[in-house]
């Protein structure tokens, strides 16, 4: 069953915010452009399928919710800037800027690399609230290298913390990167996780095991779309 969650924002931002958007509704453009097989030369020219046939990095890639960027933003070699002014809320302790930044000495001892790179916090102006029992994973758009950031990783009981507001770590992870950065680029992925320790259990495979794993290797190698068709469970 899907898990339901809940954004809000000020009525008096309403207008100006791009809203959050299921990930499933915003796969990234590249993924529609790319080509279903490409040559290989490493493989004498044969023909490769490409990710386009992966259904796991399709599936990652529509999980959750999107969260967008609230402004457009003006990267030059000066730093970020942007032309963006919401209107005063006096109800509300809510910064009027897209972005914020983070000393480096926040992240002392993490292995972050940010020497030349900024750390910067992407300001979110929605309160999300999920089910009891659940939190959400905010967490780096997935497999999406084409962005010229990396948001870092945190998960937040959004069931308590229904009415707050969950900002986003960032490193620049491209310091060449030159333009506009438009108002609604997804800054994170927020995926609904149960809350609870998981468990595990490891063992070897007996042979009635060993049988029935080379036989899924054997049809995985048979063509394509075997995944997708017998093993992917239905989505809701």
């Amino acid at each position: 069953m899907p898990v339901r969650i809940v954004a809000r924002c000020h009525p008096a931002l309403e207008p100006l915010l791009p809203k959050p958007v299921p990930a499933g509704a915003a796969l990234p453009d590249w993924l529609r452009e790319m080509p279903s097989e490409a040559e290989s030369p490493a493989l004498g020219g044969a023909r490769v399928r490409t990710l386009k046939h992966c259904p796991p990095l399709i599936d990652a890639l529509g999980l959750g919710l999107l969260m967008p960027l609230a402004a457009d933003l003006e990267i030059t070699a000066e730093g970020i800037s942007w032309d963006w002014s919401p209107p005063v809320i006096p109800d509300q302790l809510l910064s009027r800027a897209p972005v914020g930044v983070h000393v480096p000495e926040q992240a002392s001892g993490a292995p972050l690399r940010l020497e030349g790179r900024a750390a910067i916090k992407f300001m979110n102006f929605w309160t999300l609230s999920v089910p009891e029992g659940w939190s959400l994973l905010f967490t780096h758009p997935l497999n999406r290298e084409d962005l010229p950031f990396r948001s870092l990783s945190g998960v937040v009981d959004c069931d308590a913390f229904a009415d707050g507001y969950v900002h986003f770590a960032a490193i620049w992870s491209d310091p060449g990167f030159r333009g506009r950065l438009p108002a609604g680029t997804p800054v994170v992925q927020a995926i609904p996780v149960p809350r609870g320790a998981a468990e595990l259990e490891t063992g070897t495979l007996d042979e009635a095991g060993a049988a029935a794993s080379r036989a899924v290797q054997e049809a995985l190698q048979a063509g394509p779309g075997v995944y997708r068709k017998r093993f992917r469970q239905r989505r809701g």
